[in-house]
């Protein structure tokens, strides 16, 4: 999911970049791919649910002064120059452009409801790296009515909205698929 926003935004923040030579291109998107995929993972891990709640909300997610487009961008900046030996002008000119881009078309394509290339369990899912969720969804029980998860409109989220969403969808698939703006 991320390697895919990656390789869309990279066309210009990478591929046609002098400073990013040809040889290293694939090397680069993936690096940013991983980045992105690595800094949610940590934010999640360090307790930062109010941050990535707050990346999707409104349209801030690409927004070079949102913390946590600032943080995804230092790390990928880091590992531009580690990696790569990239200059930081060059590792930060990279890394500006193209983190703000991913997240704001992850954040976009997870809120639009006539987008399924994104859902948002697939998101959560990513970030949590399919183990323990039991940090992740007790921020969905808190976000959850940011995110458009709350069925009935009682101001959180828990077993009454998935039961309202099996009945408005139908089964389990539509539950979740209810439960996720899909």
């Amino acid at each position: 999911m991320f390697e895919q926003l990656a390789q869309q935004f990279g066309v210009d923040s990478v591929i046609n970049n002098p400073a990013v030579p040809n040889e290293k291109n694939e090397a680069v998107i993936g690096e940013a791919s991983n980045s992105v995929m690595s800094g949610l993972q940590k934010l999640v891990s360090e307790g930062g649910m109010d941050q990535l709640a707050g990346l999707f909300q409104g349209n801030n997610a690409a927004d070079s002064n949102n913390p946590v487009v600032q943080k995804l961008t230092q790390e990928l900046t880091g590992n531009l120059g580690q990696k790569f030996g990239f200059s930081a002008s060059d590792a930060t000119g990279v890394a500006s452009k193209l983190i703000p881009q991913i997240l704001g078309s992850l954040v976009g394509k997870a809120k639009d409801p006539n987008d399924s290339s994104f859902e948002i369990s697939d998101i959560i899912g990513a970030i949590s790296g399919g183990g323990d969720n039991a940090g992740i969804m007790d921020a969905i029980s808190k976000y959850g009515g940011q995110f458009g998860l709350d069925q009935n409109g009682d101001g959180k989220v828990d077993m009454s909205d998935a039961m309202d969403a099996v009945t408005k969808k139908g089964g389990i698939g539509g539950m979740l698929g209810g439960l996720f703006g899909k």
